[in-house]
């Protein structure tokens, strides 16, 4: 769990929940995990599901994108090692990411810090609840650049 403030902004908590496809110890385990996560995410209406750009569609990211749909207010999909794909790779990845999630995804890399801007931006929409709605902000975001390798 960490606290982030930025700039002028007031703070805002990101708080990871690494593994949350692979969690083991079976009914008891996921139950657990899931009032957990439910109790973190009341009052907190807003979150960031971060997805593997090279594996699109893994069925855990689809259920945890059904579950944020029905228990957050504002949420928004982010496609992680985007570095690691080629340019066709890419757009091939982030269309069938867009298809499986019904919504807008950023495409981010640590590693380059590509999208990052982006990503802070979205954050602070999100974290802020900015009166733009997502649909309203993806149509007016600035077309995706890839860069030539």
């Amino acid at each position: 769990m960490y606290r982030v403030a930025r700039g002028a902004a007031g703070p805002v908590y990101l708080v990871d929940l690494p593994g949350y496809g692979y969690a083991r110890g079976g009914r008891q385990a996921a139950a657990e995990f899931e009032r957990l996560a439910a109790d973190l995410f009341t009052g907190a209406p807003a979150a960031l599901l971060l997805v593997d750009s090279r594996h699109p569609g893994l069925d855990a990211d689809r259920n945890a994108w059904q579950w944020l749909n029905a228990t957050v207010d504002r949420r928004a999909v982010v496609a992680t090692k985007i570095d690691k794909l080629s340019r066709a790779e890419r757009r091939k990845a982030l269309g069938q990411l867009e298809s499986v999630f019904e919504d807008a995804v950023l495409p981010c890399s640590a590693a380059t810090g590509e999208g990052l801007d982006e990503l802070w931006k979205l954050i602070d929409r999100l974290a802020n609840n900015n009166s733009r709605s997502r649909k309203a902000a993806a149509a007016t975001a600035p077309p995706r650049r890839l860069p030539r390798r």
